[in-house]
């Protein structure tokens, strides 16, 4: 059975390298609390959200100005049965030029229609990446939606 990863996708006028900036900031575009870094491989951090959501993240792959992987190592989803269903999956932002433009595309790998979380999940991460993260990139400023 082939499993359906959440993707999303934008396109910005801003190069790779600024929406590279972006991705790599999410303390800017998510909402909640962050404790450690996401610039460098190998670096970890955790979020958490009220007490609805925390999670530790491994920059597991960092190519600059192309790809970010962040693999969620620790995760508690108390608004769910499974609350560990997050770990395990990868959080993948593939950068590319098209064009004049750069498109961002957005993978949770392990996010699909069959796991307990998806509705919630995709609607805030479709949120999160084509309200927040776009707003960062192309404004410099964002409006973190509210969660949860």
């Amino acid at each position: 059975m082939e499993t359906l990863n959440f993707t999303t996708a934008i396109l910005v006028d801003q190069t790779p390298k600024e929406v590279f900036e972006a991705v790599i900031a999410p303390q800017k575009w998510w909402s909640g609390d962050f404790d450690g870094n996401t610039t460098n491989l190998s670096d970890e951090f955790t979020y958490r959200y009220q007490d609805l959501h925390y999670s530790k993240q491994h920059v597991a792959e960092l190519i600059p100005d192309q790809k970010v992987v962040w693999l969620v190592t620790e995760s508690q989803l108390n608004f769910l049965e499974d609350k560990s269903e997050w770990t395990g999956t990868k959080i993948i932002f593939e950068i590319s030029q098209e064009g004049d433009k750069t498109r961002l595309l957005f993978i949770h790998q392990g996010i699909h229609p069959g796991i307990e979380c998806y509705n919630a999940c995709s609607t805030a991460w479709g949120q999160l990446i084509n309200q927040s993260l776009y707003s960062l990139i192309t404004t410099g400023e964002v409006q973190k939606p509210v969660l949860g």
